[in-house]
């Protein structure tokens, strides 16, 4: 078990640039990701067209108690056995994926600085956004590609719920955030200001290790 668990948030909108930060971070921070869209709540009981029916963008729909549960897992040295959420089926897999203890876990996902208990327990947090339309383009594109979706139904989801929900929930939980970062900026640019935020803020012993990694 490493001597400090630093927990590192990143929130944002749909497809605004927390995945593509959080993987950028990973690789220069040596950290693991545990994915907020893992903790969707299993839908097992619905049929499947109903499945596709709720709404995913409702903070709602994600299981935050088990969410805080496993991150204080992590903090108190712990493993934890995280689900794996299979879109395409919308419920759970049987499977899970089993992480350990690390200097730096990155929580990813919509709703990450929603709740207070779970922001209450993070070391850093960011919050990336970018333009309506930007994202709805990228929406698209990484939906038919990674999800099998058509083009309409994307479309049709995000009009429906994704933007609504967008301006109800997410967007208010920025005001939370340590740092605001522009998603249409290139990734080293927003990397970089979260390692300088995150160089000034830490210990210093965490501070060489990080030093040494960039």
């Amino acid at each position: 078990m490493p001597a400090r668990l630093h927990l590192i948030g990143i929130s944002g909108p749909s497809c605004a640039g927390k995945g593509t930060l959080t993987n950028w971070l990973a690789e220069r921070l040596d950290a693991e990701v545990l994915p907020l869209d893992a903790y969707y709540r299993p839908l097992d009981h619905l049929p499947l067209e109903e499945r596709a029916r709720v709404n995913f963008d409702d903070p709602a729909s994600l299981d935050e108690t088990l969410l805080e549960a496993q991150l204080e897992a992590l903090q108190r040295g712990e493993t934890i056995e995280h689900p794996v959420y299979d879109f395409a089926r919308h419920t759970r897999k049987p499977e899970t994926v089993t992480l350990a203890p690390h200097r730096f876990v990155i929580l990813e996902g919509l709703f990450t600085l929603h709740w207070e208990g779970v922001r209450n327990l993070l070391d850093a947090r960011f919050y990336i956004t970018a333009p309506d339309d930007v994202c709805l383009t990228r929406r698209v594109d990484r939906d038919q590609r990674e999800r099998g979706r058509s083009e309409e139904s994307v479309r049709k989801q995000y009009a429906n719920t994704v933007e609504p929900m967008r301006h109800i929930y997410i967007e208010p939980s920025m005001q939370y955030a340590d740092v605001i970062l522009d998603g249409t900026e290139r990734v080293e640019v927003n990397g970089r200001r979260v390692m300088d935020y995150l160089l000034a803020n830490m210990s210093e012993d965490l501070t060489l290790t990080m030093a040494a990694s960039v």
